[in-house]
């Protein structure tokens, strides 16, 4: 395996996992709307706090695209995270988020931040065994705090704060 910084030439590749990795979740809609949240921009601007993990073979097998904080000098942010299905429960989503957060600290920062929907269930599990602790939303659904209209109307997210 091989982990590199993406470059904005790794973004059709990118686009081509949001469809596939996620098993049709939400539908055309669903695929559109992951794929709609990495633009060629991040590759573009935020490469240097980005990873892409490839297997011998060349395929993409999971990548993380992060920055740090422009606003919050002492923040770093997740923004999106996928593994290939057959690399789940491999370690390779930890091993990357591991490596953001050594890049983090490198630059000063104490604290990452990340958000998910309130219905991946999956995903709050996983940072949560990652050492995030969910922040106080304005309502609670099935235990999970709930930050209503996060990203627009009946956009909710779960946000998620991690010291390092």
């Amino acid at each position: 395996m091989t982990l590199r910084h993406p470059a904005a030439s790794d973004h059709p590749r990118l686009q081509v996992a949001l469809a596939d990795w996620w098993g049709g979740l939400g539908g055309d809609a669903g695929v559109l709307q992951r794929q709609l949240l990495v633009p060629r921009l991040f590759l573009q601007h935020f490469a240097e706090t980005s990873y892409l993990v490839e297997g011998d073979d060349g395929a993409l097998r999971a990548f993380l695209i992060g920055f740090l904080s422009q606003t919050e000098p002492k923040t770093a942010y997740i923004h999106f995270v996928g593994v290939c299905p057959e690399g789940q429960r491999g370690g390779l989503g930890s091993a990357l988020y591991h490596r953001f957060f050594d890049t983090a600290r490198g630059h000063g920062r104490t604290q990452v931040r990340c958000i998910t929907s309130p219905t991946n269930l999956n995903s709050i599990a996983y940072h949560t065994r990652m050492g995030f602790r969910l922040e106080p939303g304005d309502r609670v659904e099935g235990g999970v705090p709930v930050h209503g209209d996060y990203d627009g109307p009946g956009l909710d997210r779960v946000s998620f704060v991690r010291d390092l």
